[in-house]
């Protein structure tokens, strides 16, 4: 059962976990299972995706319950109505703040093959040095930071912090093998370490301002409480009520 976060008469969103799809797709064709499909079946009647999230991201995804629903949603998203925030584990001390502003050339399967404009506002929340060897330094350093996307090109934060060198960790694709690896044998964590925490925005229909907020999966979660973040969690709002014990 996906775990649905919030439902109206027009939408309802899920949190989504990481790995899975948001629907079909020809690149990942060897995959059965799909959100769309998955709440779907769930709920028992179609719908709409008004957004994307990548594979490997968690976090607040939202559908339309029908087409009328779904058009003001899509302008909304293309018209930066609606703010989302995100939150990811980065290798090494990033700057306390800053905007990533740097256009991104679409991937080899896009059909439109000229950069787009992009551009990624975020802060940094929390640093931890780690006793442990990556590559040639002795110990490895990450910072928590909060992400704020002005634009929502494909990818786009994984390659706006492989730009800056500050890699999400897990990324298997943009970030950086070393710490990936690093990650997977002494953490035991196998996932890419980006949360889509919230989405806000104005309801199309009844001019409410909507928030859907997304508690982080159980892994990254550990994590942040491994590091002693889990103040700074709570000054986001970002920790579940009420706070679970949670091991090592």
């Amino acid at each position: 059962m996906l775990d649905i976060i919030y439902e109206d008469n027009y939408y309802v969103a899920i949190n989504k976990p990481n790995g899975l799809l948001v629907h079909r797709t020809r690149i990942a064709e060897e995959k059965k299972e799909f959100a769309l499909q998955m709440l779907r079946d769930q709920l028992g009647y179609r719908l709409y995706p008004v957004h994307r999230l990548d594979r490997g991201t968690s976090g607040a995804l939202l559908f339309a319950k029908t087409p009328e629903a779904a058009a003001p949603m899509f302008k909304a998203f293309e018209e930066k109505q609606v703010s989302k925030t995100y939150f990811a584990i980065v290798r090494g001390y990033t700057p306390e703040a800053d905007t990533i502003d740097n256009p991104i050339k679409p991937d080899k399967d896009h059909k439109n093959k000229a950069p787009q404009d992009a551009v990624t506002h975020y802060s940094r929340l929390a640093t931890i040095e780690l006793q442990i060897p990556v590559g040639r330094y002795q110990t490895s350093r990450y910072s928590l930071v909060s992400i704020s996307p002005e634009t929502g090109r494909m990818h786009q934060i994984r390659k706006h912090f492989a730009h800056i060198r500050h890699y999400i960790v897990g990324d298997k694709r943009h970030g950086d093998w070393r710490h990936n690896k690093m990650y997977l044998e002494e953490l035991e964590s196998p996932y890419l370490l980006l949360h889509a925490a919230d989405l806000n925005f104005v309801h199309p229909f009844t001019g409410e301002a909507i928030s859907i907020k997304a508690q982080m999966p159980e892994n990254m979660l550990r994590l942040c409480y491994r590091f002693c973040w889990d103040t700074v969690l709570q000054r986001q709002r970002a920790l579940p009520q009420p706070i679970p014990a949670i091991p090592g």
